[in-house]
């Protein structure tokens, strides 16, 4: 199961929250410079609701894969916390709001088959438990050993932590079976909550300094909510939610759009309102039946995948104990010739779809009566159709359970537009408060009020109730009642039987409602089409909607538009073995450094490190800085007398488990350098750390972050050797070529903006240093040019992708139609890569054809093959 590429972006956001934390370690300064980093100056400060904690959220719509983006966010979170200290365990209080949800979560990350536990035990290499609060109390499987060796999960739900029963107490209480960890350590530790028993869990989990996952945190934003996060004592807080409450740290957006684009959701949703609830029984049936024919003649036909379209009746009882109407609705579909096990009734105190594997080909079910028992923690991608049974004079409140009809069968788009959608049928004369429900519903589940269509069935006149969103016009259609309002409820006997008697997947004739349903579908179809079209024209880095008059987004120029989007800069691809669908020839995708270093091996480099001008730097965060401030992040504090036990045990015993405890350290340090094999990383780093003296690997246990960062330099260098060669070489046999890829987008959002220049091609463009504005001001004034650019970085900027990614400063177009990239060297940079980027770029310069220069423009002293800013310009004045 692999991330989508929205999936893929939040753990991205996820992983530069943590390097900005880590390198300004202030959590109110590091959320506003993440920030600023992407042209985001208006977001709200940082509320530090748990003092010293980093605490952010996700906001991702409902089916957008939240479980699956937690479990992938917990490996970068735990590298993070693990460069602090290597010997921190790994554990993790996942919080779930319900019980619904808890034994869902608990399952899915327990199953071996399950993709949950299946990526879990490739990121933790197998070694992954699943608990749930009940095997804790017992300490079953649950040790300090285990918790040292091991990622150890345990999934509660939020009550579980608020002590409002006898049962939920327990946690709180002397504990027997916890007694291992009562350790000398663990009961001097200030961690401990006051006046509770050193072995309760809760006492157990602070000392363990857990990361916590809060699933649907917008559940979990009351005072006793804040009090129980506090009490857990977390290292890291990572909230995931489809409506952030306004006291959220949001790092990162999703998009409702990029879930349709994806195929994660079947917008958007058809809303009927009908003149009578016989007639949304009978249109709800019909609709289903068709939906199972098409979906059975495109697996038949098609290959496409089995589905079974499931109707969800919200059936409105009369009063909060009255069962009554759930079993009239049902004996009604059973008169109609339903058979009996394909309806379930599904109510608070009444669970008939319990343990049902609602996507089994061998499960029957097709329609689930429920009032709003279905509300969260609930989700069967085949429900298809929400019919609401409310009494006709109220506005019909569906807000609730909206959001069960909307996630995607198998996460794919299937061949027939009618499966793509969801439908809700409702009868009420208030259409217009249905529809806000219809609106409050998708809100919730993180989309707008522009992923709805509303369709009405006229009633001699549309009046009031031709509620519709946006600019769609309402439906109307003459259409006679099927029964009175005053028998229509009664019992039921109204709704037509005829239909349902054939066997052969055919309707019989004359259903009065078979014109509106045409109407219904050919709309339905008609917007999924539209629908399709904008998901298309959204990227997953696109602004969120949400970010729009936060952020500093600067327009492309109209005067040079349409040039500029004309253009498609090239970049360098290689030719690859399997072939079928990279690029336009079917034989080569763009290029990523990672791929030179196919035979890349450490086995044998060289592994001489000079650590005689290591920097004499004690800690990476030095609270002399930070101050002991609420804002300063627990995770990277310094505790001086923690760090000189460590040290202290890392180099106790004998000399083999020194340099087994320093390897593992460095290698904490460093961190992931694929497409370098972590075994082969290791083994490289044991060669060095076993050459140091006694003496050495003291310092080497003080100045850790110093040294480590010298030995990921070596292999660093080592590995641009190999890849400068491989590029080299794969280009002279033609095994790269360049094509035209990179494309300049009509907005940008730079941090900051540069000067008012002459030429920009957008309005702003973004900061740069004042050699680069020396530069820039004057190309500006050279007649031949007719618009500049100040290059982005990465990811957004046009990169020259080779051995090295190389962002140039600049992207000038001239009157001739040249294409000048210019990279600056000003005397303030050290200009250590200037070597490289020069080799680079006059090999793109070489290959990319005549329209385009490289030019790499030096304040002072050039190297070989660079200019002088007198030079370039007079070069750039004659193209």
């Amino acid at each position: 199961m692999e991330l989508k590429t929205y999936q893929s972006q939040v753990i991205q956001d996820l992983r530069q929250y943590l390097a900005t934390l880590a390198d300004t370690p202030h959590l109110e300064n590091a959320f506003r410079d993440y920030w600023a980093e992407r042209g985001v100056t208006g977001m709200p400060a940082y509320k530090n609701t748990i003092p010293g904690v980093p605490h952010v959220c996700a906001k991702v719509p409902t089916a957008g894969g939240k479980t699956y983006i937690a479990v992938n966010a917990l490996q970068p979170i735990f590298d993070a916390l693990s460069a602090a200290n290597p010997q921190r365990p790994r554990f993790v209080v996942w919080l779930v709001p319900s019980l619904t949800i808890l034994e869902q979560t608990a399952r899915n990350l327990s199953n071996p088959d399950h993709p949950y536990h299946k990526r879990l035990s490739q990121l933790f290499k197998g070694r992954v438990a699943i608990y749930e609060k009940k095997d804790l109390l017992m300490g079953a499987g649950f040790s300090p050993d285990t918790v040292a060796d091991q990622v150890s999960i345990v999934v509660m739900s939020f009550d579980s932590l608020r002590a409002r029963n006898k049962e939920d107490r327990k946690i709180f209480q002397e504990n027997g079976y916890l007694a291992p960890f009562m350790s000398a350590q663990r009961t001097d530790s200030v961690d401990l909550l006051p006046d509770h028993d050193p072995s309760a869990l809760i006492n157990v989990i602070r000392t363990l300094k857990p990361v916590v996952i809060v699933d649907e945190s917008h559940n979990a934003e009351s005072t006793l909510s804040v009090e129980m996060l506090v009490n857990l004592n977390p290292d890291f807080i990572l909230d995931l939610t489809a409506t952030p409450r306004n006291n959220s740290n949001i790092i990162s957006y999703v998009d409702a759009m990029a879930l349709k684009r994806h195929h994660m959701v079947k917008l958007p949703v058809i809303v009927a309102n009908q003149n009578s609830r016989v007639e949304v029984i009978e249109s709800a049936l019909i609709m289903r039946k068709q939906l199972e024919a098409i979906a059975i003649k495109e697996e038949a036909s098609k290959g496409g995948r089995y589905i079974r379209p499931i109707v969800l009746f919200q059936a409105q009882p009369r009063t909060h104990d009255d069962n009554t109407t759930f079993d009239k609705v049902k004996e009604k579909l059973v008169a109609l010739g339903i058979p009996p096990e394909q309806i379930r009734i599904k109510t608070t105190d009444r669970d008939e779809i319990k343990g049902e594997d609602l996507l089994s080909r061998s499960c029957p079910v097709r329609y689930i009566i429920t009032v709003n028992a279905l509300k969260e923690g609930w989700d069967c991608p085949f429900a298809y159709i929400l019919a609401s049974l409310a009494d006709k004079s109220s506005a019909v409140d569906v807000e609730q359970i909206v959001g069960r009809v909307l996630r995607m069968p198998y996460v794919q788009k299937h061949g027939h537009d009618l499966l793509n959608l969801s439908y809700v049928f409702t009868a009420s004369s208030k259409f217009k408060e249905t529809l806000q429900t219809v609106v409050n519903a998708l809100q919730r589940a993180g989309f707008s009020d522009k992923d709805y269509r509303a369709l009405e069935m006229a009633q001699g006149s549309a009046g009031e109730n031709a509620g519709n969103q946006g600019d769609q016009t309402p439906l109307e259609l003459t259409h006679s009642p099927a029964a009175t309002e005053a028998d229509e409820f009664a019992d039921l006997n109204s709704v037509p039987v005829a239909w349902v008697q054939d066997s052969d997947g055919s309707l019989a004739p004359a259903d009065p409602a078979s014109a509106f349903l045409s109407e219904i579908k050919a709309r339905a179809i008609e917007e999924n089409q539209s629908f399709e079209e904008q998901a298309k024209a959204i990227t997953d880095s696109s602004i969120p909607a949400e970010l729009a008059d936060k952020t500093n987004m600067q327009k492309m120029k109209e005067v040079f538009r349409e040039d500029a989007l004309s253009l498609s800069l090239p970049q360098f691809s290689i030719e690859v073995k399997t072939g079928g669908w990279f690029g336009e020839d079917g034989k080569y995708q763009l290029l990523e450094r990672d791929q030179l270093l196919t035979d890349f091996r450490l086995a044998h480099a060289d592994s001489s490190v000079n650590f005689d001008n290591v920097d004499a730097q004690v800690y990476k965060v030095d609270l002399e800085k930070v101050g002991e401030g609420d804002y300063a992040p627990k995770p990277f504090k310094v505790n001086v007398k923690d760090r000189q036990e460590l040290n202290r045990l890392m180099l106790t015993g004998t000399r083999e488990s020194q340099v087994k405890n320093v390897t593992a350290r460095m290698m904490a340090l460093i961190g992931n350098m694929y497409p370098i094999a972590d075994s082969e990383v290791k083994a490289y780093i044991r060669r060095i750390v076993s050459d140091m003296l006694p003496e050495q690997l003291q310092d080497c246990m003080e100045r850790d972050y110093a040294y480590a960062a010298k030995i990921k330099k070596k292999i660093s260098d080592l590995a641009d050797r190999h890849a400068q060669q491989a590029f080299v070489d794969a280009l002279d046999v033609g095994q790269i070529s360049i094509m035209d890829n990179f494309r300049l987008p009509e907005t940008i959002t730079p941090p900051t903006n540069a000067p008012d220049i002459p030429k920009s091609l957008y309005r702003r463009e973004g900061k740069i240093g004042t050699f680069e504005a020396r530069v820039i001001g004057e190309l500006a004034g050279v007649d031949s040019v007719v618009w500049w650019h100040r290059n982005l970085s990465r990811p957004k900027g046009f990169r020259i992708n080779g051995f090295i990614n190389h962002y140039p400063d600049f992207i000038l177009r001239t009157e001739r139609g040249k294409i000048i990239v210019v990279e600056t060297k000003g005397d303030d940079r050290d200009n250590s890569d200037s070597e490289k980027k020069l080799l680079l770029g006059k090999k793109w310069e070489a290959k990319a054809g005549d329209c385009y220069r490289y030019m790499m423009v030096f304040e002072n002293n050039p190297i070989e093959g660079a200019e002088r800013l007198d030079a370039a310009l007079g070069k750039i004045g004659r193209l």
